[in-house]
């Protein structure tokens, strides 16, 4: 293949990638934040380590950093939050019992504990996110301290635990 036409094929790739990456800035992503349905209820310790290390994934208090306005990476940022709040709000915490509040305070430990939270490639970028051994000791303490027993199994919360 001639240089020439190396060339003309490389300037319309980036040509056809920056008309791309401007069509997506038009795309609306969800930053929405609702209102607060009910505040978790714990210790205020536990709170902090909550607000720092969990709210922007899951609750309505998510802190939209800057690049959560330019596409792609707004689109993304976007879904994840709405999968964390979907998989466990904290702006939600009204449970029908205090067995279901038990086992979600158990399965957060436990998300903790195999450290697969907060996740890896949040952490970089929000480095007051990643947990301390005293942060961790006090998720324990809070979850622990409950009365029901621990399970591991199934999502943090189903539709009929929350209302």
């Amino acid at each position: 293949m001639e240089n020439t036409t190396k060339k003309k094929i490389l300037k319309r790739g980036i040509g056809a990638t920056v008309l791309l990456l401007g069509v997506l800035q038009f795309v609306p992503a969800d930053r929405s934040n609702p209102p607060v349905e009910k505040e978790v209820d714990a210790p205020p310790a536990v709170r902090d380590v909550l607000r720092r290390a969990c709210y922007d994934c899951h609750s309505h208090e998510t802190v939209w950093p800057w690049y959560s306005r330019v596409a792609p990476v707004s689109l993304l940022v976007a879904h994840d939050v709405g999968e964390g709040r979907e998989e466990l709000n904290f702006s939600r915490w009204n449970f029908a019992d205090a067995a279901v509040e038990s086992r979600v305070r158990h399965r957060v430990w436990h998300e903790v504990e195999e450290e697969e939270m907060p996740l890896w490639f949040y952490v970089p970028l929000h480095p007051e996110a990643r947990l301390s051994a005293a942060d961790k000791e006090t998720l324990r303490a809070w979850a622990l301290a409950s009365t029901a027993p621990a399970t591991t199994a199934g999502p943090v919360l189903s539709t009929e635990d929350v209302r």
